[in-house]
């Protein structure tokens, strides 16, 4: 086993162009990491890397390696998920991601459920609202809130969110209380946008009695933390465009407030994104699963 485990640390740092990142998300040192890659240059006979003090890049025969090496290792997990089909006590590691505040609302507090339920898997999560790259990343689910347009990847749609325009009482006291959509577009209103590269939330969509508005809304200032604008919306900065289920608390304690409730955003989607090989991973279904059984109240 000992290099089936070289040969990924090896895949993940060409993937992710250094040791350091490479042994990161194998969850090994650096200088584990740096060993792994020694023996197996030294197995191998070749240098794999070109190293430089500030750069690292395979070599040709590393380039001509790393296809050979992904490839071994996709039908070591091939055929360990044919076993694995066989045993009603799946094995081995999940690597999750979501948005920060569906994972530390709903997916987080599942985890450690699903370990005791299942106690030979492990689950690593990785946390961001940027967009992610599933299979670069060699992650193995994705949570999303929203549209995803990831076409080469399947698709299991949980269920429908309501989303909701809210801001604090004292902002709303400052500058007044939004009476039609068209209002957001005033220089009054201070709108609190998600925003990194690609971010596909640089307008908002609200339900009116004609149809789907699409508003072009700016603010003063953005983020690409949800839970960054959330508080921003708590200490009165600004008007806030998130999932009710995210900001539930905060309206039953009233420390939020509601606006424009008769023209409230489109529903997003809450769902997960996989990769079509992951269909037949027994602890990849079993974990999707437990997720769908168990999250219903934490989205309501």
């Amino acid at each position: 086993m000992s290099y089936i485990e070289s040969l990924r640390v090896f895949v993940r740092v060409v993937e992710l162009g250094s040791i350091t990142s490479g042994g990161r998300d194998l969850r090994l040192t650096p200088a584990v990491a740096s060993k792994r890659i020694k023996e197996l240059e030294k197995h191998l006979g070749v240098r794999l890397f070109n190293r430089t003090t500030r750069s690292l890049s395979p070599t040709e025969v590393g380039k001509l390696f790393y296809d050979e090496a992904r490839a071994v290792l996709e039908t070591v997990d091939i055929a360990e998920t044919k076993v694995a089909n066989f045993s009603h006590a799946p094995r081995g590691t999940i690597r999750v991601t979501a948005p920060l505040g569906a994972g530390r609302r709903i997916i987080a507090p599942l985890v450690p459920k699903f370990v005791e339920a299942f106690p030979d898997t492990r689950v690593q999560m990785r946390l961001s609202d940027r967009k992610v790259d599933i299979l670069t990343d060699g992650l193995d689910v994705a949570f999303f809130i929203g549209t995803p347009r990831d076409s080469n990847l399947k698709l299991r749609k949980i269920r429908d969110c309501d989303r909701i325009l809210c801001a604090a009482p004292k902002y709303l006291a400052q500058n007044g209380a939004p009476k039609t959509p068209d209002d957001l577009l005033l220089d009054q209103f201070n709108c609190l946008l998600l925003r990194y590269p690609r971010s596909p939330e640089y307008f908002w969509q609200l339900q009116t009695p004609t149809g789907v508005r699409k508003l072009e809304v700016a603010g003063k200032f953005d983020a690409d933390d949800g839970d960054v604008l959330t508080d921003w919306a708590l200490d009165g900065h600004g008007i806030v465009n998130k999932p009710r289920f995210d900001v539930a608390e905060h309206l039953r304690d009233g420390t939020l407030v509601e606006v424009l409730p008769d023209t409230p955003p489109v529903p997003t989607i809450f769902g997960c994104l996989y990769p079509h090989k992951k269909l037949q991973d027994p602890k990849v279904r079993l974990f999707v699963d437990f997720v769908v059984q168990q999250c219903g109240a934490r989205l309501d």
